[in-house]
């Protein structure tokens, strides 16, 4: 059996931020570096958002205009990593 080389995990998608707030897209899986794609939403170039090609400020826009929707996920912060002394407290 042989192991495939550089598989990533899919980004884990966190929040949905609440209308007129920000996107927290820091995991590196968001961006590709090799290649330009057209925004989903502007038809743009973007190398944002791996998984639907997006510009971050298109996301933040839709979300703020499509609230009922965006409770669906298709735009989400990345999952944060609790901190140490939140772990130690639970």
């Amino acid at each position: 059996m042989t192991r495939a080389r550089n598989t990533k995990q899919p980004v884990e998608p966190g929040l949905i931020p609440a209308p007129g707030e920000l996107l927290d897209w820091r995991d590196s899986q968001h961006f590709d570096r090799r290649q330009a794609q057209p925004c989903a939403l502007c038809q743009q170039p973007t190398r944002s958002h791996a998984q639907e090609p997006v510009h971050k400020a298109c996301a933040e826009s839709w979300i703020a205009a499509n609230s009922v929707e965006a409770r669906r996920g298709r735009f989400a912060s990345d999952s944060q990593p609790r901190r140490r002394h939140e772990s130690n407290q639970a």
